[in-house]
């Protein structure tokens, strides 16, 4: 792409909304034409307000071709435009495809066999572990993992495909020159140095705006061929991409959860709706076309010592409290105390608030 034709481009795109930009296109062919049709057309394609901030290039324009054109001559760095020959078909294929893409890392992963892993910003303890092990599991399966960098569930599905040496893409809510949130920097920097891509259809110097968030989860859907939901409350951005990819014709898949849970009420209620419920990385790969093998016991179980496994039996997978437990098993206080300090320590189990104990794995 040449200097002019970027900043065709980006004058388009920050000048106009993209339905408005697509139907420019449309008309003109690409974004130099735009700029060059007729007002009889132009007072066609867009109304009122749309077309007084056509008529006056935004007054950071020139700053942002200039910040644009330095960007791109970094190594990984990159734009897709749409049209593109090599613009992701699945992508492409969906009702709102972006016009612009800009990519850090390994632009080759859009076109990978990819499932997206989404969930609550606040998991649970066994919420968090789930998405890590499917996201190692799936990974290992040849996957591409595609999640939002966001905390929570996000993070820990790009995490459970790096650990297992696997390819995951990061789509992110503001411009691809700073990291949202601060706290996942690290996480995205690893990400880079371990081959994956970080992608947005935002320009540079985009801030954290809070509907841009819900916009980008379009472009996760988009981008895989089928979506987990990990943990969700009713009222989750997770729920919205979920039923992005159905729109998108996608298989989506909830791990269900325990009935006291909030975090799991979002995950029952797509599994009412027809989504398919999953206890394993392998209940996933069933509805998917088959790349290589994973076990079934995809959730990276580790065995437990024979005498914790009978309190393991006895806590169940809900919440349980240390009276209740006392009550199943018939240990003495002390006793049980120790004993689930060390099943905490070796991660078996969480610590909640109410001194609350909940299993985080299967023994």
């Amino acid at each position: 792409m040449d200097s002019a034709e970027l900043a065709a481009w980006l004058r388009l795109t920050e000048s106009v909304g993209p339905a408005a930009a697509r139907r420019l296109l449309a008309m003109a062919g690409s974004p130099q034409a735009v700029f060059e049709l007729p007002a009889a057309a132009l007072d066609q394609a867009l109304p009122g307000r749309q077309r007084e901030g056509f008529n006056r290039p935004p007054e950071h324009l020139e700053d942002l071709i200039a910040k644009a054109g330095a960007w791109l001559q970094q190594p990984g760095h990159d734009l897709l435009v749409l049209g593109d020959a090599d613009y992701p078909p699945r992508l492409l294929a969906t009702a709102d495809p972006p016009l612009l893409l800009w990519l850090q890392g390994r632009r080759e992963l859009l076109g990978t066999p990819s499932i997206a892993i989404v969930g609550s910003r606040n998991p649970t303890a066994q919420g968090g572990d789930n998405a890590r092990a499917f996201a190692r599991a799936l990974a290992r399966g040849g996957y591409t993992i595609v999640s939002g960098l966001a905390l929570g569930v996000d993070a820990a599905a790009h995490e459970g495909a790096l650990d297992a040496g696997g390819a995951t893409i990061a789509v992110v809510g503001t411009g691809l020159d700073q990291v949202y949130p601060r706290r996942n920097e690290a996480l995205a920097a690893r990400l880079l140095a371990g081959g994956g891509l970080m992608v947005s259809e935002y320009s540079l110097g985009t801030p954290v705006l809070p509907a841009n968030f819900p916009r980008r989860n379009r472009i996760i859907a988009g981008l895989a061929q089928g979506c987990l939901v990990v943990e969700a409350a009713v009222q989750s951005g997770s729920l919205i991409t979920a039923r992005q990819a159905v729109e998108a014709g996608r298989e989506v898949f909830a791990i269900p959860g325990s009935i006291h849970s909030p975090q799991a009420r979002g995950c029952h209620a797509l599994i009412r709706q027809g989504a398919k419920l999953v206890e394993s990385a392998q209940d996933v790969l069933e509805e998917l076309p088959p790349l290589g093998t994973v076990s079934a016991r995809s959730a990276d179980i580790e065995e437990t010592p024979h005498e914790q496994q009978a309190l393991l039996d006895a806590m169940g997978f809900d919440p349980v409290s240390l009276d209740a437990l006392m009550a199943r098993c018939g240990w003495p206080a002390a006793e049980l105390s120790a004993a689930l300090l060390e099943l905490e320590l070796d991660g078996h189990i969480a610590r909640l608030a109410g001194q609350l104990f909940q299993r985080r794995r299967q023994g």
